[in-house]
């Protein structure tokens, strides 16, 4: 910028070591060019695939309201990625209801429906007689059975895993309760989420299971 700004004054204006006149300029300079870098930062706060930092937040809070919000330590590359597939994602469709689930969990939900014969099983189906499905009842119209799966967790900090064994100098053991385990997933989290995908006037009844 002070370059820029010297390259606009007569040349025989000054002589040609000018330390004043360069202490000039490049105050003038640093403040512009703070300004233009704060200009390329806002220009990309425009645009969801180069927005960052508090301006993604306020991104998912205008598209999603409160039921996107970024978690725990999400870098802005994952918490993007998050925005544009909620953006796009298919709605109203047991396969857009298994990948909502799997994105969330990371794992393949099982999902049954008690009036599909795919999922029951018939003569000339893949699960038929003496092949295993499930019970089918037609007075059960536009209900399924969701069983989701919680994301495999970090553990509980500090505790000993199952069969690692613990007391002194060896490490912490003690019974814990699932509400104990850390996951930014949350048993909410994956209702609201089935909840906003499948169709309206359905019902799915929901299992949570680890």
């Amino acid at each position: 910028m002070a370059a820029r700004l010297a390259t606009l004054l007569p040349l025989r204006w000054f002589p040609a070591p000018a330390p004043l006149l360069s202490a000039v300029l490049v105050g003038l300079a640093d403040g512009a060019a703070w300004l233009y870098a704060m200009l390329d930062y806002v220009r990309a706060q425009t645009r969801i695939a180069t927005a960052t930092d508090s301006f993604l937040d306020l991104i998912a809070q205008d598209f999603f309201a409160a039921t996107l919000p970024r978690r725990a330590g999400e870098a802005d590359a994952a918490f993007r990625s998050r925005i544009q597939r909620g953006l796009l994602r298919d709605r109203a469709t047991r396969p857009a209801l298994v990948g909502v689930l799997r994105d969330l969990t990371g794992r393949t939900p099982l999902v049954f429906e008690p009036a599909a014969p795919g999922d029951t099983g018939a003569w000339g189906i893949a699960a038929g007689y003496a092949v295993g499905g499930g019970w089918g009842s037609l007075m059960l119209p536009f209900q399924s059975f969701v069983t989701a799966y919680r994301p495999v967790g970090t553990g509980v900090p500090l505790v000993a895993g199952y069969g690692a064994g613990g007391g002194y100098g060896v490490g912490a053991i003690e019974y814990v309760s699932a509400a104990m385990v850390q996951s930014q997933v949350t048993d909410a989290d994956i209702i609201d989420a089935v909840a906003q995908t499948v169709p309206v006037a359905t019902i799915a009844w929901m299992r949570i299971a680890d």
